[in-house]
């Protein structure tokens, strides 16, 4: 069924978020295939009884998540189908982010502290690099070496752990997409928070398993949500962010720790628990894993708590799944990259890692005051030393109107529904990542949504 070109009377606000909607439907739907051209942007708009303008932002929305491209001489033409982009990139491209006041991206507080660390440990290498970080093949051959100080970081993360149930990862995606592998196999049940990781639901479907989100409440996961999701639906794992990291900073309590251990045993279910940010909250909970490690796939990782590009993450692995996880890492990465994990076994032994993480918490303290301070009377979650809040927002807002009229005043911010784990779900709600700009960048750019938010949309300032 022919379903191209929509007609004006279809189109909903904003115009140019519905138009691109209805063009994605259109590739999925077959109407247009890989390679051809698309209507010009004038030629579109004449058709449809609205501005060039509209079309214009509408074609680079679909540039920016991948569905389009567009070159100068040759026009607009599709590159994929919904199914290819269905990754929700709301974070802006990086030949953007110099236009905008960037709080799209969840990053820590980088500055020239971070470019003289990796700097010194580059120098350092240049003197004494070990033959076996630019000579290993074989996975086993830079595994042992490294574990020690791997489990001395996962002490400072509050875990105690022998060394052979640790797995070094290239960061924390790739301990995530292990652990699903490890956890479940194709056609097999996940559960995890009702807003969560926004690359779960891609990545599940892409390995051929099934996520339901579940009902959350200000500790994140409800256990009698939970149970009545078990007695139904018999799910093989849980996927859960316990200490901040998850879009709306829930903090879950000990107590309730217990008891969702508790479930994963009564019901037959592996947690994988991402801890991606470490240690970085004060007074840290004990992680589920340390309550239940023949229950757990916990993962860690250095790049939101010490350096960004620092691809390197720690996966816990019970006995009973250690094997399958390591198989699976090698069919998937084969190994862990020498040279970043030579980098952060340094620094873990000589003190670096610890200085750079007590200097982002400091940061992230900073930068949480000022948000507190910014906002005072708006109603917003955050988690102690968290890099993100969540703002709900009015009624009189829409999720989508909001993003949009930021965008246009110079600020760029992901969408709470793009964290909706059940499709359809609206969120009507943001999240403000804290650490991707400078300090006067942040303080700028929180005046800004203030000052939006606490205006009722005018209908008439929206370009359509």
């Amino acid at each position: 069924m022919t379903i191209w070109p929509p007609k004006k009377s279809e189109l909903t606000r904003p115009v140019y978020r519905s138009l691109a909607n209805a063009l994605l439907r259109a590739i999925e739907n077959g109407d247009f295939t890989i390679g051809d051209r698309l209507p010009t942007h004038r030629d579109l708009a004449y058709d449809l009884d609205i501005s060039i303008q509209t079309v214009s932002r509408a074609y680079e929305e679909l540039i920016r998540v991948g569905a389009i491209a567009g070159e100068v001489g040759r026009g607009s033409y599709v590159l994929g189908s919904q199914s290819d982009t269905k990754t929700s990139h709301f974070y802006l491209p990086a030949d953007q982010r110099n236009k905008l006041i960037d709080f799209s991206i969840l990053k820590p507080v980088c500055e020239q502290i971070h470019i003289d660390a990796m700097r010194a440990a580059l120098r350092n290498l240049s003197d004494n690099l070990p033959a076996d970080v630019v000579l290993s093949f074989r996975p086993t051959a830079t595994r042992h070496p490294y574990l020690e100080q791997a489990k001395n970081w996962l002490q400072i993360c509050g875990l105690d752990v022998a060394a052979n149930s640790i797995l070094l990862t290239n960061g924390s995606t790739a301990s995530m997409t292990v652990a699903l592998m490890t956890a479940a196999r194709p056609g097999d049940h996940i559960v995890t928070e009702d807003f969560g990781h926004h690359t779960l639901r891609p990545l599940t479907g892409y390995l051929g398993l099934k996520l339901s989100g579940c009902a959350t409440d200000e500790e994140g996961l409800v256990p009698e949500e939970l149970e009545r999701f078990c007695l139904a639906h018999h799910p093989k794992a849980l996927y859960t962010m316990p200490d901040g990291l998850n879009p709306k900073a829930r903090i879950m309590g000990l107590s309730r720790r217990k008891d969702i251990a508790e479930l994963a045993r009564k019901y037959d279910f592996t947690i994988i628990e991402n801890d991606a940010w470490g240690p970085i909250q004060p007074d840290r909970l004990p992680p589920i894993a340390s309550l239940a490690p023949d229950r757990v796939l916990y993962f860690t990782g250095l790049s939101k708590c010490v350096m960004p590009g620092l691809r390197t993450g720690y996966l816990v692995m019970p006995d009973s799944l250690a094997a399958a996880a390591r198989n699976r890492h090698l069919v998937t990465n084969w190994m862990a990259t020498a040279m970043s994990v030579e980098i952060a076994t340094r620094w873990i032994a000589d003190g670096t890692a610890v200085k750079l993480l007590e200097w982002q918490k400091s940061a992230l303290a900073t930068r949480n005051s000022l948000v507190a301070r910014h906002f005072s009377n708006v109603d917003y979650l955050a988690s102690p030393h968290g890099m993100h809040i969540w703002l709900p927002l009015p009624q009189y807002w829409g999720e989508e109107a909001f993003v949009a009229q930021l965008r246009e005043n110079g600020v760029a911010v992901g969408p709470g529904s793009a964290f909706a784990v059940d499709a359809g779900k609206v969120a009507n709600a943001v999240r403000i990542c804290l650490g991707p700009t400078s300090q006067e960048e942040l303080v700028n750019g929180l005046s800004v949504v203030r000052s939006l938010l606490m205006r009722q949309p005018d209908l008439d300032s929206i370009h359509l």
